[in-house]
């Protein structure tokens, strides 16, 4: 008699075990097919611009040829991912960068860099630039004056320097790729005639020293009494969009004191470069950052 409600109680038991089981691994294949998935998108973004073949697609993901075509064909749906008949070649979509362009920080490089600028200038007492890319220049895109009256090559925001010409224009242009360097010197070499001190070879020389210091302290002379030091703003892919630079009397810019800034500015370039969002506008054009 009391048999009944145990053995039908243990049904119910082992009917819910089942149900978790069932849930469980429908989570479970949930969660794979969304790791391999992104698994063939990071695939995709570190493969060749052109795109990659079906077969290498599989190799570098480990996965049999057809789960990775079903894949394929999915996100292909979705415009993720884009297939070219004639290569055959797959590569990423549009519809990826469209979703990325609406990632990463909310704010501008101008919103990150404002409080690095604000910090610099109370621990040092000096005169920090925010400068950014544009082409063979770099613009002045914020800066945070300290108590001493200085020259510059930029002066206020919104001022243009040749990529070379002083210590933010020098530390952009040392780390950016060679081939970008070499058609940046050649474009800008004509422009700097009126600068005597400038030519190939001490470009060139300078790039190297920057490099391999990690940061731009040269120029002095220039402008007569004024001296300074750039450090570079890197992208995620390591190469420079932006620098950071303290502009000072070169009574002030001391070999000691150097290193010491150098240290600080290294220290806000990273973690501002860390929050950029590679789709910023101000990063392909400063004037939007200018105007806020």
């Amino acid at each position: 008699m009391c048999t009944f409600p145990v053995q039908f109680h243990s049904m119910k038991f082992y009917a819910s075990l089942n149900g978790i089981s069932f849930i469980w691994r429908n989570m479970a294949d949930s969660t794979s097919a969304t790791g391999r998935i992104f698994a063939l998108l990071r695939a995709l973004s570190r493969g060749e611009r052109q795109g990659m073949r079906l077969k290498d697609l599989a190799a570098a993901v480990d996965l049999p040829r057809p789960t990775t075509h079903r894949l394929l064909h999915g996100l292909m749906a979705e415009g993720m991912v884009e297939h070219d008949p004639r290569t055959k070649h797959y590569r990423l979509g549009l519809e990826l960068f469209v979703l990325a362009a609406k990632a990463g920080s909310p704010l501008n490089l101008r919103d990150i860099g404002r409080p690095a600028l604000l910090r610099l200038t109370a621990a040092l007492g000096e005169t920090v630039f925010l400068m950014v890319r544009n082409g063979f220049d770099a613009v002045c895109v914020d800066r945070s004056a300290g108590p001493l009256p200085i020259r510059t090559f930029t002066g206020d925001v919104g001022g243009t320097v040749m990529l070379g010409v002083g210590q933010a224009a020098m530390a952009i242009l040392a780390f950016l790729p060679e081939r970008e360097q070499d058609e940046v010197i050649r474009y800008n070499l004509p422009r700097m005639r009126a600068l005597s001190a400038f030519d190939e070879g001490f470009l060139r020389a300078e790039i190297a020293r920057v490099r391999d210091l990690g940061y731009a302290d040269g120029a002095a002379g220039l402008i007569p009494g004024m001296a300074g030091l750039g450090v570079p703003i890197l992208g995620r892919d390591g190469d420079a969009v932006a620098a950071l630079s303290v502009g000072s009397t070169t009574d002030r810019m001391t070999p000691e004191r150097n290193k010491v800034i150098a240290d600080l500015l290294k220290r806000e370039a990273a973690e501002i470069g860390a929050r950029l969002n590679p789709f910023d506008p101000a990063l392909r054009r400063p004037g939007a950052a200018i105007m806020g």
